[in-house]
């Protein structure tokens, strides 16, 4: 796994604007897990991809899961995919690309190709969401379905993992705390190319949530249980 730094500066900035390092309470009745993207082209050896060390935090994604899922939250994957034939054409990035660059992304993330599937070593349970997505973000109108389904559910309060840290993960959080979820992002449980962009992307997150441990997300989902329980 990364070695997870967050500058004294960053930490002194969000504890100004707070008054305090305020804590988001975790309710798991209305919390879900939001694992973004571990699917085979991000994590398998020679994928199109590969982010070698987002093998690492499957553990850590698991235990989030397990704890989640026994307190009666929501667990949901989401799972990028290529869709030539979206109504919302995605011309901003695709088109910037070289023809071999998305024909190869399209072979990979097509549904039903290999790459495509989510990582075998996932905790994927039947009660389990499995939500598809076309951006970077798993908030934008029209090309992801999670707003909806956890609007559904009474969701109030995020965490989040997965990979990429500064990209797909550290994009659905932004839009996430910008439509009002209360989010964790799990500095353990979230993977990119190298330390030093992970931790750009975790002094950023600040300002958008709380950067914890594994360990701390279950220990406020537990400390939530209890709290609903007494």
């Amino acid at each position: 796994m990364h070695q997870s730094y967050i500058p004294t500066e960053a930490l002194d900035r969000v504890a100004w604007m707070r008054g305090g390092h305020h804590k988001i309470i975790v309710n798991p009745a209305r919390t879900a897990h939001i694992v973004v993207d571990l699917q085979v082209g991000f994590m398998g050896e020679g994928a199109l991809l590969e982010i070698p060390i987002a093998r690492g935090i499957v553990e850590n994604v698991n235990r989030v899961s397990r704890a989640l899922r026994s307190a009666e939250g929501t667990i949901a994957y989401v799972q990028y995919k290529f869709d030539p034939d979206e109504p919302h054409h995605w011309g901003s990035h695709y088109d910037r690309m070289t023809p071999d660059a998305v024909e190869r992304i399209r072979a990979a993330f097509t549904v039903d190709a290999e790459q495509h599937a989510l990582w075998p070593g996932l905790d994927i349970q039947p009660e389990d969401l499995i939500v598809p997505k076309t951006r970077w973000s798993a908030f934008i109108p029209g090309t992801c379905d999670l707003g909806s389904l956890l609007k559904a559910r009474g969701i109030d309060t995020l965490v989040v993992t997965g990979t990429t840290t500064n990209c797909c993960c550290e994009s659905t959080m932004r839009d996430a705390m910008q439509m009002g979820y209360h989010v964790l992002f799990v500095q353990d449980g979230n993977a990119t190319r190298g330390d030093a962009v992970h931790n750009a992307s975790l002094a950023n997150m600040l300002l958008f949530g709380d950067v914890v441990t594994a360990d701390e997300a279950i220990s406020r989902i537990e400390a939530g249980q209890h709290s609903e329980a007494a």
